[in-house]
């Protein structure tokens, strides 16, 4: 049936829907996470400059929704801390512990007091920098997770960030 509607259809039309199903069928290649001869995928974006903590600070969110922090002040990007009651050596420990229990998650860099990871998506390879800087005179754990494209994550970061935190608060006890 749907064969004998599209040799009604003009030449033009059809030529039109055999480009639109390629084109349907080769984002859904690339979006199965095909990767390119670097390993990366399309969708992984490339790694920001401005990551790491400058005088006691992570970078700021941008203004788009696909980013919390532990050190914003505007509603839309603010999340809590983490905060341990050990010492900042086993804070750490654990908590990469519990970031290399993540699926897709690979530690880019660390030092006693900051880690920063990649976390990829499973189904398009969308790459988030999520980073912690433990700030030992308070006892907390500051988080930054970002997405690298788009503009809506549907809530990711801050999904991502609370289930860090749950599996990190049944380590410390």
């Amino acid at each position: 049936m749907i064969e004998s509607q599209v040799e009604n259809r003009s030449p033009l039309k059809r030529l039109i829907i055999s480009l639109l199903s390629l084109l349907i069928a080769t984002i859904l290649l690339l979006g199965m996470n095909i990767v390119s001869p670097g390993g990366m995928t399309m969708f992984a974006g490339k790694r920001p400059t401005n990551l790491g903590v400058n005088d006691g600070k992570l970078a700021a969110c941008p203004s788009s929704p696909n980013c919390v922090s532990s050190q914003s002040t505007d509603t839309l990007h603010k999340i809590e801390p983490l905060t341990y009651n050990t010492s900042a050596a086993e804070a750490m420990a654990d908590l990469k512990k519990v970031i290399e229990s993540q699926e897709r998650t690979k530690i880019i860099s660390q030092s006693p007091n900051y880690i920063y990871a990649e976390f990829k998506t499973k189904l398009m390879g969308f790459v988030d920098d999520v980073e912690f800087y433990l700030d030992e005179a308070v006892k907390v754990i500051h988080v930054r997770s970002a997405s690298r494209l788009g503009e809506s994550d549907l809530g990711v970061n801050r999904n991502r960030i609370e289930t860090i935190r749950a599996a990190f608060d049944t380590l410390k006890g």
